[in-house]
């Protein structure tokens, strides 16, 4: 797949067909914010949900470049229809403030079984309020004392488990290691 005289690496082309979710899609999706700059890095995720007797497939690709991290989602529309939603986001890699990796590991005395990993990353661009009733100690007090909650950062997280997703749960690990040597 080329655009603009730029290939994506034929390893991601690979993994991207070997969804079976659009690929070509997809692909164009991924060049649309690489502007020429070659990919050092990169994740696939893609996830099969049920609604009722509905299927609902969506796929999230991580692209890491020397200045920036491309987050493209493709979604499949709902109903009868045959349609997709695109979403290409690039964000400097200047502008990300934090890289978190989780593991739950199986066997932690000896660092192996991966059982799920957790990639977040943060750059302020959406956040996610908590709220809730705020009250006082007064166990008695039955006036409004408005609403208290928390403000937290909730950019994105994707998490792998290698029952659902095969190697790319050890490829998050990698590629989240990877992203944080390069914001470090």
């Amino acid at each position: 797949m080329t655009a603009d005289n730029q290939t994506l690496p034929t390893e991601l082309i690979d993994e991207i067909a070997e969804c079976g979710f659009y690929p070509s899609l997809v692909a164009e999706t991924v060049l649309m914010g690489l502007g020429g700059r070659p990919v050092v890095d990169y994740l696939v995720q893609h996830e099969a949900t049920f609604a009722g007797r509905e299927l609902h497939r969506h796929m999230t690709v991580l692209v890491l470049t020397e200045s920036q991290l491309q987050i493209c989602h493709i979604d499949e529309g709902e109903g009868e229809r045959a349609e997709a939603l695109a979403t290409s986001e690039v964000v400097a890699l200047r502008a990300i403030d934090s890289v978190v990796v989780t593991r739950a590991m199986a066997d932690p005395e000896k660092r192996s079984g991966l059982h799920e990993a957790w990639l977040t990353i943060v750059w302020g661009a959406a956040r996610r309020l908590d709220l809730g009733p705020a009250s006082c100690e007064d166990p008695n007090c039955e006036a409004d004392h408005g609403y208290t909650g928390v403000l937290a950062p909730d950019d994105i997280t994707v998490r792998m488990s290698p029952t659902a997703d095969g190697d790319n749960a050890r490829r998050l690990v990698e590629f989240g290691a990877s992203l944080q040597q390069v914001i470090g």
